[in-house]
């Protein structure tokens, strides 16, 4: 029929073309204001101080009342010192399907119960800019049936967003617990079972952008001018090279093997230990 065809072309258009209409920034919804996002970041216990301190010193600083870190451990310090929403899942520590689906399900609760507009899932190894965020989610309602992300069934390694309004369809295979249960019958990890609620069970399909980045791929190739303008970053991991994006700015390598402080002085120069950059040159 007709509408198979336009459906099938549409499916066609976003995957080809790497972007839904939302991209190309065709219209803008109002203005959406970062405390209408819940950010929720995947983390585990032993992964604290190497990985999670480096956030908070970086982009969650910017963004400390929407964020919310899903650990599997308590932290008190940390809580205390960073002035952070910490919540132990008191999910297993372990790098199982069950156990990120268990932190997948607290997410999704601790969302639905936040009322905030739209839902956006990312790992402790992503950086997450901001101001793309906002401008992304800007192109879209979150009324609409939205689900953004990278590849088939959103990697979580590279981040993915859900609307409210389709994060509340999605109800009767995630809340209170059925995601594990959901999980369990197709026996796939946590971003895959997202992937299959939303795109089999409710039939909505995933727009594609190329703005969220994982490790899995391989991050020198991003064009350094476009990096600021990306969603999600990521680092390490692929090919067991120094998977980084190629910025160059005031710290070296050695001082910012990630380069994420880098990125995060660019975007927010008057940050206290941003090196003060005089004629090209720290001093």
């Amino acid at each position: 029929s007709n509408s198979l065809l336009l459906q099938g072309l549409g499916l066609a258009f976003t995957v080809v073309c790497g972007k839904g209409l939302g991209d190309l920034g065709v219209r803008s919804y109002g203005q959406l204001e970062s405390k209408d996002i819940f950010i929720a970041v995947k983390t585990t216990r032993k992964y604290h101080k190497s990985r999670l301190e480096l956030l908070i010193q970086t982009w969650v600083s910017q963004a400390k009342q929407q964020t919310y870190i899903f650990t599997d451990g308590e932290d008190k310090e940390l809580q205390l010192s960073a002035g952070v929403n910490l919540i132990n899942t008191n999910c297993s520590a372990a790098h199982t399907r069950q156990a990120l689906c268990c932190k997948m399900s607290v997410e999704y609760d601790k969302f639905i119960e936040s009322q905030k507009k739209w839902f956006c899932h990312v790992d402790d190894d992503n950086y997450v800019i901001l101001p793309s965020l906002l401008k992304l989610l800007s192109s879209y309602h979150h009324s609409q049936d939205v689900y953004l992300g990278r590849f088939w069934f959103a990697t979580g390694g590279a981040g993915f967003c859900i609307s409210r309004g389709l994060a509340l369809k999605m109800s009767p295979w995630a809340s209170l617990g059925n995601f594990i249960s959901t999980a369990e019958k197709i026996r796939l990890p946590d971003d895959c079972t997202i992937g299959y609620i939303i795109e089999a069970l409710l039939e909505v399909t995933l727009t594609h952008t190329h703005l969220f980045h994982s490790h899995l791929e391989n991050l020198q190739k991003l064009p350094t001018d476009t990096v600021l303008d990306q969603v999600t970053l990521s680092y390490g991991g692929f090919e067991n090279t120094r998977n980084v994006v190629g910025l160059v700015g005031g710290f070296s390598l050695t001082e910012d093997p990630t380069r994420f402080k880098t990125v995060h002085c660019l975007l927010y120069p008057d940050t206290y230990w941003c090196p003060k950059l005089k004629g090209g040159h720290r001093h």
